[in-house]
């Protein structure tokens, strides 16, 4: 049996930005009846509040659930009756400059230029700097034809490594691409969740949509956690439902 269930965000518990549906809301608190939850992705906690945490039930066990935005780099926690910020890993502001300058550089020298953008494409998230090809605000349906086979984003991604060989770049959601220190991805965030929760590794489980490599959720089958990788989140869904049932 698993202690910790963890999850990504986009793709795997909902559509890419958009809050979690009232079926997998209930889904969860199902799941945190028999296990922990944590879900670790690469928004900001705004995104993680919006989408997950003030859409479930009432009657979900949130002092079991571990909220991890931007890959690991923070952690949240529900502490007498409020969401509160364990830690927080923050770049400094030369780091930043550097991270963005090399992002519109190396769009400029790809090629890869939409016509159409929909917000700012690069967002500073404190640990973490997103770049998003359509825009922030994007609609799913541009997002989810732009790049499903991550062709596009995998030249960029080798063109940023050339460029930020100190940091770590990797591919996220429908459109993005995440930049954080060096080693830090989401088998970093999972160790520190060991730390902070108590619960060995091979006590875990993660659900992904992106588990490939290149792909943001990779690095947790390679830390050696049980992976599963999902479709999409009606997938999710019935994995949820499965281990549920045999965790009972």
């Amino acid at each position: 049996m698993k202690e910790l269930v963890a999850f990504d965000l986009d793709g795997t518990l909902a559509e890419s930005k958009q809050a979690i549906k009232e079926d997998m809301g209930e889904a969860l608190a199902d799941l945190l009846q028999v296990a922990h939850v944590a879900v670790i992705s690469g928004g900001d906690w705004p995104q993680f509040d919006k989408q997950v945490a003030s859409r479930l039930p009432a009657r979900a066990d949130l002092s079991k659930l571990w909220l991890m935005p931007t890959t690991g780099t923070k952690l949240y926690t529900h502490q007498s009756g409020e969401w509160k910020a364990v830690y927080a890993e923050l770049f400094d502001d030369e780091t930043k400059k550097n991270i963005i300058d090399s992002f519109n550089k190396s769009l400029e020298d790809t090629g890869f230029k939409p016509e159409e953008t929909w917000g700012e494409r690069i967002e500073d998230r404190g640990s973490q700097i997103t770049f998003s090809a359509l825009g922030q605000q994007a609609p799913v349906e541009a997002k989810e034809k732009w790049d499903p086979d991550f062709a596009k984003r995998k030249v960029i991604q080798a063109d940023l490594k050339k460029r930020l060989p100190d940091l770590s770049i990797n591919m996220g959601g429908a459109t993005s691409i995440d930049i954080t220190q060096k080693g830090v991805d989401k088998a970093y965030g999972l160790k520190r969740l060991r730390d902070e929760s108590g619960i060995a590794l091979d006590k875990m489980m993660f659900i992904g949509d992106a588990i490939f490599p290149g792909g943001n959720d990779y690095p947790a089958k390679e830390l050696g956690l049980d992976t599963v990788r999902v479709r999409d989140p009606h997938d999710t869904l019935s994995v949820i439902a499965t281990i549920v049932a045999c965790q009972k």
